[in-house]
């Protein structure tokens, strides 16, 4: 049994006092930063995502009374609701957990009282959803003695996603959350799913990968993202393909398609594939800091081609470069949440200053650096 942090033991002495017995233990998914690779999980395409340190605990333990009773540290009130009960009818951030217990209640898994914390900042983009799905999923297997591997265990809590909160997401988050190991950068192949991993450690180059938070929330359940995966589907019939990772002949295709919205969402996810696949090859050969031109194409390719970048990213992004730094991109769904920029570790403090100093002018929120960002382990038991 792994010992506890002070702030697990914490939590496991918080539902106690919660619940008035102690929890059976405690477990922890971990948030994640996708290195490349967006809008492509849902286009069955590539991504080159990484766990962070940072993530979602769940101190629980059984219930034998066919119910799921969820409490947060970060939310007021109780949310009891049977495993029997529809999608929809669970709303907020307890649809996530309650939809997860639903799901796994055909694998034989049955009630629990949950106790949830979480030291990611929400609307970041960091993924803070999947990391509670994979969280209250893997507890909940472990209470109930249910033997469900990772990578579906991932698929699992993307159909919670799906059915129970309403966002069509790919499998990429969950994915991040459950495969993740330390030290690298998790490729998947989000038709096969098949993963490997890829050395990502730019300390070791004397590089930072700074996450920046820039305080414009991020919110998927709202209707672009719905619609920004509605116009790949419609591009990927009128090109008889499957989906838009089967596209080869990019100039043939654009030439296909006479609305040039449909034209722009296709050339993001073509060559954002490529991007990916070139990302890994620089890794692999050791090439750390030759990927932040990538970030910087990816960046641009989400604002002009995709148009799901948001101000404040795009000018972090711009200030960092002009600053000194390798490269950076907006990551996440879009229209809020984090930036991520590389840049040589003597230079960091010289971007920082930077991005503060353009938001400071502009009147904004100061956006928040994460401190922790060094790729982490997945999901897994903690106490």
């Amino acid at each position: 049994m792994p010992t506890p942090s002070p702030a697990h033991a914490a939590l496991a002495a918080a539902f106690a006092e919660a619940f008035g017995h102690a929890p059976e233990g405690v477990w922890r998914a971990p948030g994640r930063v996708n290195l490349i690779g967006e809008h492509t999980d849902y286009n069955d395409g590539l991504v080159l995502p990484f766990a962070l340190p940072l993530g979602v605990s769940v101190a629980a333990s059984r219930r034998d009374d066919g119910l799921v009773e969820v409490r947060s540290l970060q939310a007021d009130g109780t949310v009891t609701a049977p495993l029997s009960g529809a999608p929809g009818d669970v709303k907020g951030w307890a649809a996530y957990p309650v939809g997860m217990a639903r799901v796994l209640r055909e694998r034989g898994v049955g009630g629990a009282t949950l106790l949830i914390d979480s030291d990611l900042p929400q609307g970041a983009g960091l993924s803070s959803s999947a990391a509670l799905e994979c969280a209250t999923a893997i507890a909940l297997c472990d209470l109930h003695g249910v033997e469900v591997p990772a990578a579906e265990l991932a698929r699992l809590a993307q159909r919670a996603e799906n059915e129970h909160v309403g966002v069509p997401s790919g499998i990429m988050d969950q994915s991040a959350s459950m495969l993740s190991t330390a030290g690298s950068a998790l490729l998947l192949d989000c038709r096969t799913g098949l993963t490997s991993n890829v050395p990502f450690a730019p300390q070791d180059a004397g590089l930072t990968l700074m996450v920046i938070d820039t305080r414009a929330s991020h919110e998927l359940t709202g209707g672009e993202y719905a619609q920004r995966r509605a116009e790949c589907e419609k591009a990927a019939e009128i090109l008889g393909v499957p989906a838009l990772r089967d596209v080869k002949d990019l100039p043939g295709a654009l030439a296909r398609l006479d609305d040039p919205v449909l034209r722009r969402r296709v050339q993001h996810i073509v060559t954002e594939n490529h991007r990916v696949e070139a990302t890994v090859g620089l890794l692999r050969a050791g090439a750390v800091a030759e990927i932040g031109g990538l970030l910087l194409a990816s960046h641009m390719s989400l604002r002009d081609q995709y148009e799901v970048s948001w101000t404040e990213a795009n000018v972090a992004v711009d200030e960092a470069v002009r600053a000194g730094a390798r490269g950076g991109r907006m990551v996440g769904g879009g229209f809020g949440g984090s930036v991520i920029v590389l840049t040589h570790t003597e230079r960091a403090d010289r971007v920082r200053d930077a991005i503060d100093a353009a938001y400071a002018a502009r009147s904004w929120t100061p956006p928040v650096f994460l401190t922790e960002t060094a790729p982490s382990q997945g999901a897994r038991r903690i106490a």
